[in-house]
């Protein structure tokens, strides 16, 4: 085996360095580079919680840039110990977003491991796959992976490890991963068999006898059980020298455009005694704390925190603020250290602001921008998406609209303070995603999407003020493979060995990118995420999409005491 200090860990703080001496060796892959996958608080989680166990331990592995690929120094090796991917026995990826679907592919390409599981034997490591991604939609990964962790791994990650342990030199790998398969959560891809009508779409998913129809999602009911804090800090991430610290997890505001918003229901709150412990433990070991939640203006005790904290020297950074929660006491917390905030109406007119449930107003956002430009703010951004379902040619005015008005309200706030910022308006594409009203919506066409990204850029030239944007056709691919089923898997492998060339890695395979992400789905369609229990109902959504046709608000989530989606019990 291959042992030798990275570099990469010489400035941190924090890493944790165990002796093999008989322990399950768990490679925790993040498919993208250090300084991406240290900013992402749930692989520090599970980092921590598989080093707590005695008999495991977890190293950390990730993506090099495309200049280290090209020579062997540059191949995976670990941060803890430089150990090879195949020097372990399980290598556990943690995946957040469909454009790392190829980076896996690359990863395991790299590493001398064959990427379909049904090409692997008992010499290669058991590839388990977690992260966001996994709670929504496996399909498009399922034929890479032996088994995925559907849902918050704080509990079942253990149980998995439990499992394997106890299994792993008494049982082959099709009775480990059977028995694996009798965890709630865990999903064993090749334990279950698709087919589809003539049409391209699915007509069944059978799983293999002895084996759940369903895979349940899992959550965790007590946050304050499971610490949710930075392992380890270093000043080489997207959010330098921070310790970040979660609030809370979910959002019960039922933006219908939101998958994170249904996938991690019910919403649930860290205590803000438990909060208050993890700032104080932070700020002996970095320069910033960062706030993680959903929505970190929603946190039930934010205002207690920020008088607890206001005349302290900590500097603080939230993930993500809303115009109608957000307080001048918290706009100065976060003033501290920060340039640039923003907030994010989503949409220009209160009528599609109704259609996606972003209750928030006009006045809203215009008292957001003053309160953080008179905080001390230099900059703020605001997020749109264009390609929203019922949007008009008006629609698409009301955005160029409403950032007039901000600016304008920038400028008069900025004159007590004597300087002037830069309002930056990011502007995105809409992507119809599982588990949300919206996935039955077709993707607006490319070269449409971007006629009304080059219409605002047009229009909002001028001093103080920016817009940037995602790339239509990128985001396009994402729909795709964020509705995708097992035939993607195939196109990945494909655009990972092309340097990321889709339109010829569809071509290739046969498969038309407009199938998953530019057709309406019918009410009855059977989806490739159909098999996964997160206890919504396809009918609560069916319902969400008509209010949403009708613009009819919906009430936030009253946890514990309604069971209209399904989550909580009734």
């Amino acid at each position: 085996m291959r042992r030798k200090k990275s570099a990469e860990n010489r400035d941190e703080k924090g890493a944790i360095v165990k002796p093999r001496g008989g322990r399950t060796t768990v490679g925790l892959v993040f498919p993208g580079t250090y300084r991406v996958g240290m900013s992402s608080l749930g692989y520090q989680t599970i980092y921590r919680i598989i080093n707590a166990r005695a008999d495991a331990l977890a190293e950390r592995l990730f993506l090099p840039d495309k200049m280290e690929r090209r020579s062997e120094a540059g191949l995976a090796t670990s941060v803890e110990t430089g150990a090879r991917p195949r020097d372990f026995e399980i290598l556990a990826f943690s995946v957040s977003f469909e454009h790392d679907y190829t980076a896996v592919a690359d990863f395991l390409r790299l590493s001398g491991i064959p990427p379909f599981s049904a090409d692997r034997d008992e010499s290669h490591p058991l590839l388990v796959f977690g992260g966001v991604c996994a709670f929504f939609n496996p399909e498009p990964l399922a034929d890479f992976f032996d088994a995925v962790i559907v849902g918050e791994a704080e509990e079942s990650i253990n149980e998995f490890l439990d499992e394997y342990g106890r299994l792993k030199n008494t049982s082959n790998r099709k009775g480990l991963l059977l028995a694996l398969s009798k965890i709630p959560g865990i999903y064993i891809p090749s334990l279950y068999t698709p087919a589809y009508n003539p049409d391209g779409t699915i007509s069944s998913f059978t799983p293999a006898p002895g084996v759940p129809k369903r895979i349940t999602r899992r959550y965790v009911k007590d946050l304050d059980a499971f610490p949710a804090t930075s392992v380890v800090i270093t000043p080489d991430t997207e959010f330098k020298d921070m310790f970040m610290v979660e609030l809370s997890r979910g959002c019960g505001r039922h933006c219908r455009f939101c998958m994170a918003g249904y996938v991690y229901r019910p919403p649930r709150n860290r205590s803000v005694e438990s909060v208050k412990k993890d700032i104080e433990a932070g700020r002996k070991l970095a320069g910033k704390i960062g706030l993680v939640g959903s929505a970190v203006s929603d946190y039930p005790w934010i205002s207690e925190l920020t008088e607890e904290f206001k005349d302290t020297d900590i500097n603080f950074s939230a993930s993500s603020l809303r115009a109608d929660s957000l307080t001048p006491e918290l706009a100065a917390l976060v003033s501290k250290g920060n340039r640039t905030v923003a907030i994010a109406p989503e949409a220009g007119s209160e009528r599609l602001r109704a259609v996606i449930n972003k209750n928030i107003s006009e006045e809203h956002v215009l008292r957001a921008v003053r309160m953080l430009i008179e905080a001390g703010v230099l900059n703020v951004k605001l997020y749109f998406m264009v390609g929203l379902p019922t949007e008009t040619d008006e629609d698409i005015e009301e955005i160029i609209r409403l950032a007039g008005k901000a600016r304008e309200t920038m400028l008069s706030s900025a004159r007590g303070q004597g300087r002037m910022g830069t309002l930056t308006l990011s502007v995105n594409c809409f992507i119809p995603k599982p588990w949300t009203p919206f996935q039955w919506e077709p993707m607006e066409p490319v070269d449409r999407l971007l006629a009304k990204i080059r219409h605002i850029e047009k229009s909002l030239k001028g001093a103080n003020l920016s817009v940037t944007h995602d790339v239509p056709k990128h985001a396009f691919i994402q729909a795709a493979l964020a509705r995708g089923d097992r035939r993607l898997a195939k196109v990945i492998l494909r655009a990972s060995e092309n340097g990321g060339d889709w339109k010829t890695a569809f071509a290739e395979e046969g498969i038309a990118p407009d199938f998953y992400a530019a057709r309406e789905r019918d009410a009855s369609e059977k989806f490739p995420w159909d098999f996964l229990d997160t206890g919504i109902k396809k009918n609560y959504l069916l319902k969400e999409r008509e209010r949403a046709r009708k613009a009819i608000h919906t009430p936030g989530c009253n946890v514990g005491k309604c069971g209209t989606c399904g989550v909580c019990p009734e």
